[in-house]
């Protein structure tokens, strides 16, 4: 059962999906990326950057079954949102879901079957209703995805390189988001990185810095949204507490709707209210 919320707050559940629009990170960073969104009849997946094997471990941490998702969803080709993708679909028998420029990478491999999306159409899973949105990134045909369940909308948006006026029309009014805030552009110009590297992350199709991301949620508007999960942290380029001074300001000093999905351990199943 969920645990008890205050009226209008989502709430952590146990080890599974609640009724209504819930879900979960099994992890994120620039070493694999996963996310699970339910309407708590059909569960599917957004991105396998793990290993079919920690990704099966991952999945058994938070409740879930591979046999359970209803698909994969698939953002884009590089290998920290793809690496497990082909495995996990092949071994449990699951549809993937993806534009035509990733699938046309020939990064997954057979799959038991695939469906091209066509960005901006929607289309739906179940309950689920979806939004595929064309963002700014340095691969073949990079989409992020609008979930709509119950009344409500989550947003899964991260791998973007600056947020355009066509990001912000299609996230407005999410009630959940997961969004991206991968670098401290003082710790990416002092790191280790070589300079190319710092460039791409940097530029207008790498990775949303966390300045970035503060101005992009104030454009997006603050009012709905119950849940801001902080994504794709790079573990050599950020750290929570720098993405916390950048985006608590924006919430008066309330940290209670912001939650950071980390590489290790993501996190738990979140109901959105």
């Amino acid at each position: 059962m969920p645990l008890p919320s205050m009226p209008g707050q989502p709430s952590s559940t146990q080890g599974r999906p609640a009724t209504g629009l819930s879900f979960a990170s099994l992890g994120s960073g620039s070493k694999g990326n996963a996310t699970l969104v339910s309407d708590g009849e059909t569960l599917v997946l957004v991105d396998c950057g793990f290993g079919v094997r920690e990704a099966e471990k991952r999945l058994a941490r938070v409740g879930v079954h591979p046999r359970q998702l209803a698909a994969v969803l698939v953002t884009h080709e590089h290998s920290d949102h793809i690496t497990g993708v082909g495995a996990l679909a092949r071994r449990h028998q699951l549809p993937v879901y993806l534009s035509a420029g990733s699938w046309l990478s020939g990064k997954l491999g057979e799959v038991p079957s695939h469906q091209l999306l066509v960005p901006q159409a929607r289309f739906a899973i179940g309950g689920l209703e979806i939004d595929p949105v064309t963002v700014p990134h340095d691969a073949r045909e990079p989409i992020q995805f609008c979930f709509r369940a119950h009344g409500r909308r989550l947003g899964v948006l991260t791998d973007l390189g600056h947020p355009t006026s066509h990001v912000v029309d299609a996230f407005s009014g999410c009630d959940a988001l997961f969004l991206e805030c991968n670098h401290d552009p003082r710790m990416l110009a002092e790191g280790p990185y070589p300079p190319h590297l710092k460039r791409r992350v940097a530029g207008r199709w790498g990775h949303l810095a966390n300045a970035q991301a503060s101005d992009l949620l104030r454009r997006l508007g603050l009012d709905r949204l119950q849940r801001i999960v902080c994504s794709h942290l790079s573990a050599q380029n950020n750290h929570p507490e720098r993405v916390l001074e950048a985006l608590v300001p924006l919430l008066d000093g309330d940290e209670s709707r912001l939650l950071v999905s980390t590489q290790d351990r993501g996190i738990d199943w979140q109901q959105v209210a």
